[in-house]
């Protein structure tokens, strides 16, 4: 049985093909799209859930040789937390969720672990670690279709940005690639291909174009932004392979995920001391706040969560003209909930589509407290990720040599109107359409995945 498997920076869902169309799987009751997020009740033990759920036995000893001493931690770990052989150590998606705000302190959260896959520099234990975050979240959510199928997926294509990275090249391309084609193998798919996401969504609109034009699909994802100008329509969708028809294209690491982080920082990091003043009358270095926030940065979140940060803000708690505020950021860092508060941001962002303004309740930080978020804030925090997505559509553009018919565009982040709205000042009087904004990739993938599998 064939799928196409989005596996996106925000969410994840699976599609087939159920007579003629196609058909997106619920993975948890009625839910067709599982967050990109990952709880373990240590990260010692994502090793571990990894080698019992690999159905292979050849895979399964080849992984547990090569992962043997991680293995042999992870029981060590699990007697030293008293977490017994049949209790749940790991969740995926909205479980995971819960489990990270209900349990903040005493597990280990990830959110958008693709986001991550390109980083340059990376040592080959973290990029084994990344193998086992993804493989373990593949597992579970191939599980989960299977279950809704009740068939096995043995062949599947998987969606990919342009790039993965916004420096690194190709390289981190290549490095991505390898980690999800690995991950894939574990989780049990035997034949694994790759497609570029902003082709499979316009893959999925073409079926019902009715001639032939040049197509912008712009896809703002959660974690990358890509653009790609391609020829479609009736006398393009029957062929086997489309790189003539692929005129030109873009891809950077910028998408919603960096529009709730700058949202978080602008809307909220003013009420845990950012902007204050010091006893000596500077102002707040802002560094500790863009890493609090920064959850799509390996790095940033290691010097967040370090003890020289500890050690740093409680040295401007002591210097600060108002130390209450910076003792909320000490204690955002002490109890972990960085995550809960972009996930704040991320949720406001939603809610300003429908709404010019909105309250958003912060009781994790301090009970009661709450901060008004209007869209035109929105529109002013988010304005350096908004010009790099301007940028991408405009380099695809000047790629193809040619201007579009049509802009199509899709991706969840695309539904705000602040994004709307730079889109078509960007493109002036060309046409807009747009797309389911979160099954159009999962759609062309499927589609795909069935002329080459079918």
């Amino acid at each position: 049985m064939f799928a196409g498997f989005d596996y996106g920076s925000s969410n994840c869902a699976v599609g087939v093909m159920d007579q003629g169309a196609v058909k997106l799987l619920p993975l948890w009751g009625e839910q067709r799209f599982a967050p990109s997020t990952l709880y373990a009740a240590d990260r010692g033990l994502i090793c571990e859930s990894v080698a019992h759920n690999i159905e292979s036995d050849a895979c399964r000893e080849a992984y547990v040789q090569q992962r043997a001493a991680a293995i042999q931690r992870a029981s060590q770990i699990r007697r030293n937390l008293n977490i017994g052989e049949q209790d749940n150590i790991l969740f995926v998606g909205e479980e995971a969720i819960d489990n990270y705000i209900n349990f903040p302190e005493e597990g280990y959260f990830v959110k958008s672990p693709k986001s991550f896959l390109g980083v340059s520099g990376l040592r080959q234990e973290q990029i084994a670690f990344f193998e086992d975050i993804v493989t373990a979240m593949m597992q579970s959510i191939k599980r989960q279709a299977e279950t809704s199928l009740q068939k096995s997926i043995t062949q599947t294509v998987i969606g990919r940005p342009v790039n993965f990275q916004g420096s690194g090249g190709e390289k981190s391309n290549q490095q991505a690639i390898e980690i999800l084609t690995t991950a894939a193998q574990r989780a049990g798919y035997q034949q694994v291909e790759f497609l570029y996401e902003p082709l499979a969504a316009g893959i999925d609109f073409e079926t019902n174009m009715q001639q032939d034009q040049v197509v912008l699909v712009v896809d703002i994802g959660g974690g990358t932004t890509d653009c790609s100008v391609v020829r479609m329509g009736p006398s393009h969708r029957i062929k086997a392979n489309r790189e003539d028809d692929f005129l030109g294209h873009s891809g950077q690491r910028v998408g919603g995920n960096d529009l709730d982080i700058h949202l978080s920082y602008k809307a909220f990091m003013p009420l845990l001391g950012l902007g204050s003043s010091l006893k000596s009358g500077l102002v707040m270095p802002s560094e500790p706040y863009w890493n609090a926030v920064r959850t799509n940065d390996v790095n940033a979140q290691m010097e967040f969560s370090s003890r020289a940060n500890v050690e740093l803000l409680a040295q401007l708690c002591r210097d600060a003209s108002n130390p209450a505020l910076v003792k909320r950021l000490l204690d955002l860092q002490q109890h972990k909930t960085n995550h809960q508060l972009v996930r704040c941001g991320e949720q406001s962002k939603i809610e300003l589509s429908d709404s010019l303004e909105i309250s958003k309740a912060l009781g994790f930080i301090e009970q009661g407290l709450t901060q008004p978020v209007t869209r035109a804030l929105f529109a002013e925090a988010i304005q350096g990720p908004l010009n790099r997505i301007s940028a991408l559509m405009k380099e695809a553009v000047t790629q193809a040599q040619c201007s579009p018919d049509l802009v199509y565009v899709t991706g969840g982040t695309a539904k705000s109107p602040v994004i709307r709205d730079a889109i078509q000042q960007q493109l002036g009087e060309i046409p807009i359409m747009d797309g389911d904004h979160f099954g159009s990739v999962t759609a062309g993938l499927t589609k795909w995945a069935e002329k080459l599998f079918g």
